[in-house]
């Protein structure tokens, strides 16, 4: 009862009705200002702007025509290995010699042109029909350039643009101190890639195991940026990169930038 008494007073008392009202403090203002600016920031930035993502995959340097596996044709013991890793041969060179059970000689040879990267049989060893005896990556001329084959997730491989920048992670290669070497890609893929089909191409069956352990990716390859300035002869994001040359069948790391998206979909009625 006394507290209506006491507001029945205050309406009917007119002495204060001249007052001015104080709606906010100069503090409060300009906290308001502030963010009525970063709203309309944020707005003009979700309709023009655009967020950059990338996708990262196993990569593996090589040059642009793979390799292949090289089979003994016939059963039998190794006699003769004639060729020796790294060296480069021409097509239907001999890489070893293996004597059958009818005491006969067979020469194994190249089916193309390239340079040995693997040796899998030891004179002495007894080897069956269709056994893997080397590796031989195909490569005409010394100068042939390197490119990065990246083993993409299929899911992932459409939306990849062309010439997209690249940035690899090689393993040989100290980031830290040398950065990563750049690329941009040229070409992807339009199916997936088997292991077999992996193991074909690069001459390596464990990698086409290793890179299909999460399904079976897209091959997407890279044309590695050149630099007259560095010594392995290609663009790094320091400015002299490595002391020495790559060479192929290095394994690397990439991270290929993918289109440029929207930060909101506005859906108009």
């Amino acid at each position: 009862m006394q507290f209506r008494q006491q507001a029945l007073a205050k309406l009917q008392s007119p002495e204060e009705l001249d007052l001015p009202v104080r709606f906010a403090r100069p503090q409060g203002w300009l906290a308001l200002s502030v963010t009525v600016v970063v709203m309309a920031a944020a707005s003009v930035w979700a309709v023009t702007g655009t967020v950059a993502s990338t996708v990262s995959a196993p990569a593996v340097l090589t040059h642009g025509e793979g390799s292949y596996i090289l089979q003994s044709p016939v059963a039998g013991q190794v006699t003769e290995v004639v060729a020796q890793e790294g060296e480069r041969l021409p097509a239907n060179a001999p890489v070893l010699k293996v004597r059958t059970a009818q005491g006969g000689t067979t020469v194994v040879r190249t089916v193309a042109a390239g340079r040995v990267t693997a040796l899998a049989a030891t004179i002495g060893a007894i080897i069956s029909t269709g056994a893997n005896v080397a590796a031989v990556e195909k490569v005409t001329h010394a100068d042939d350039p390197l490119y990065a084959t990246v083993y993409v997730p299929a899911e992932s491989a459409a939306t990849i643009p062309a010439n997209a920048a690249v940035d690899l992670t090689v393993q040989s290669v100290p980031t830290q101190q040398y950065g990563v070497l750049r690329g941009h890609v040229k070409a992807v893929g339009r199916s997936v890639q088997t292991p077999q089909q992996i193991a074909s191409f690069l001459g390596d069956s464990q990698l086409g195991e290793q890179f299909t352990k999460k399904g079976r990716p897209v091959a997407v390859l890279v044309r590695l940026d050149h630099s007259a300035a560095t010594k392995s002869g290609l663009k790094w994001s320091s400015a002299d990169g490595p002391p020495f040359a790559l060479t192929s069948m290095t394994l690397a790391t990439s991270s290929i930038r993918l289109a440029d998206q929207r930060p909101v979909d506005w859906l108009l009625p």
